[in-house]
């Protein structure tokens, strides 16, 4: 079974939409649509766990310098805002120690985008079960 990242396809469908001249989600404007979830899951008293976006480097409908570069700063934000109530670091957990940007081979399912079984056991493995155990 295949998952889609919300924000890693939001990244991913720029390249595209741009090569047709068509408006394409940002880092900024997927930071602000985080805001606005945490926002109203809180206003329900509703925990709120951010994960990091895995790297798609490979995937050549996704991977360009710019979605790359998009990737890392909407990661950068999730680990460092303070705005999530807890952070699963799933880029740390999935990515090549030598190229950052791509998904190791651990966990790569052939096509540089989704893991596989193995990679899914390994991001589960990595997830702190105490980050569901905390109150609002």
């Amino acid at each position: 079974m295949k998952t889609r990242n919300f924000a890693q396809a939001r990244l991913g469908t720029a390249v595209a939409a741009k090569k047709r001249g068509e408006p394409a989600a940002t880092a900024q404007d997927l930071i602000g649509a985080f805001r606005q979830m945490i926002l109203r899951a809180h206003r329900h008293h509703l925990q709120i766990i951010g994960a990091t976006i895995t790297g798609f480097e490979g995937f050549t409908n996704y991977s360009t310098q710019e979605s790359e570069a998009e990737r890392q700063t909407v990661n950068s934000w999730i680990r460092t805002s303070g705005e999530f109530d807890g952070v699963i670091d799933f880029d740390a957990l999935t990515r090549d120690p030598n190229s950052p940007a791509k998904l190791s081979t651990a966990v790569d399912g052939g096509d540089h985008l989704h893991p596989s079984a193995a990679g899914y056991r390994i991001m589960a493995d990595g997830i702190d079960l105490g980050l569901f155990t905390k109150g609002l």
